[in-house]
């Protein structure tokens, strides 16, 4: 059996269009937050910038930031969430994203060497929203393992 890596993915809803003056700080936070996710230890893979267009077709709201990716655990992704550079412009988030009254981000484990397509992370996302944190989509306030998810009956 392969080894299980650790899927995320993470929306935002942008207060204003990207070429809008309030998002500029953020936009040129891209590049840098990319390098430093790109060098962070336990990095696998992250959607790239132009295969985002699909997702305002699944997502259906083309005022959302959709970003995903793929770690060796999930203490690799807390590390790079809390623990780097990234946590300078994490800090900032009010400054160009809404307040969503659902959940924003979901983990899950995925096989090694697998790209998680828009679909399933909306699936996720929306399993997420409905059940609370679950070995099959989940937050950083549950730790669950690859185990867990192993064992896991999904709910619908």
């Amino acid at each position: 059996m392969s080894e299980l890596h650790l899927a995320e993915v993470n929306i935002a809803k942008r207060l204003a269009p990207m070429d809008d003056p309030i998002m500029q700080d953020f936009v040129n936070n891209v590049d840098n937050m990319n390098a430093i996710a790109d060098a962070a230890e336990g990095f696998i893979w992250r959607l790239q910038d132009e295969d985002k267009d699909e997702a305002i077709h699944v997502f259906q709201d083309d005022s959302l930031i959709v970003n995903m990716s793929v770690w060796e655990s999930l203490e690799c992704l807390f590390n790079y969430t809390y623990n780097s550079g990234h946590i300078e412009v994490f800090k900032r988030k009010k400054e160009w994203f809404s307040k969503m009254k659902m959940m924003h981000m979901a983990f899950w484990y995925v096989p090694e060497g697998y790209e998680p397509t828009f679909q399933e992370a909306k699936d996720r996302l929306d399993y997420l929203n409905t059940y609370g944190d679950t070995p099959y989509a989940f937050s950083f306030k549950n730790k669950f393992t690859v185990q867990d998810a192993q064992n896991y009956k999904q709910l619908k």
